[in-house]
């Protein structure tokens, strides 16, 4: 069973990302604030997870939760403040958008750039310890692969529905043969070096 919480005195909102390894899409980040009282067994990394448990799961913390959103960084954007950057201002506005603000911030991994007027601990490997991490990657993993399933139905050569623009040697085929789309990273390595493509 995950903790409920880190700091029992604090409103405090679990932060994650999904999409950071990525070749092409945003980047998404949710956060959410559960109930002190919130227990759930089957809560945890969303990537110990099956797809089906994600979604199963989603609705449960949308009902449950005191509140969550789930914010996005465009491709073009990763390209101009690169993904570390782009991963830290998906969670500022996913952050922005809770109602009630949080006191605290939980944050998956081992840097953050600080969120003005809320502290915040990073916790590594933080959404296999705590529920309100667990259900934010949960959150931001389905919403970025609807998003993705949805950019596939006009670029369906990517395979996106099933590799979510992750570097497969599938989707990095599909680079090579009919080259980048426009929802691409273009600051990323789409193909390795021995088969770079002309720009």
């Amino acid at each position: 069973m995950l903790k409920p919480y880190l700091n029992k005195k604090f409103t405090e909102a679990g932060c994650d990302e999904a999409g950071r390894g990525c070749l092409a899409g945003p980047v998404f980040a949710a956060a959410v604030i559960l109930p002190k009282n919130y227990r759930n067994k089957w809560l945890n990394d969303s990537k110990k997870l099956s797809d089906t448990d994600r979604y199963e799961l989603r609705p449960e913390i949308e009902n449950k939760a005191l509140a969550y959103s789930v914010a996005q960084v465009s491709h073009s954007e990763i390209d101009e403040i690169n993904i570390l950057n782009a991963s830290f201002l998906a969670m500022h506005r996913a952050v922005e958008q809770l109602q009630p603000s949080p006191e605290f911030l939980l944050i998956d991994g081992n840097r953050f750039k600080p969120y003005p007027g809320i502290p915040h601990q990073c916790i590594i490997k933080g959404d296999g310890k705590f529920l309100s991490i667990a259900a934010a990657s949960i959150l931001a993993k389905t919403y970025r692969d609807d998003y993705m399933k949805t950019l596939d139905l006009e670029f369906p050569q990517y395979g996106w529905a099933q590799n979510m623009g992750y570097p497969t040697l599938s989707h990095r085929a599909a680079i090579r043969e009919f080259g980048a789309s426009p929802h691409h990273r273009m600051s990323f390595r789409l193909l390795p070096a021995q088969l770079e493509l002309e720009f």
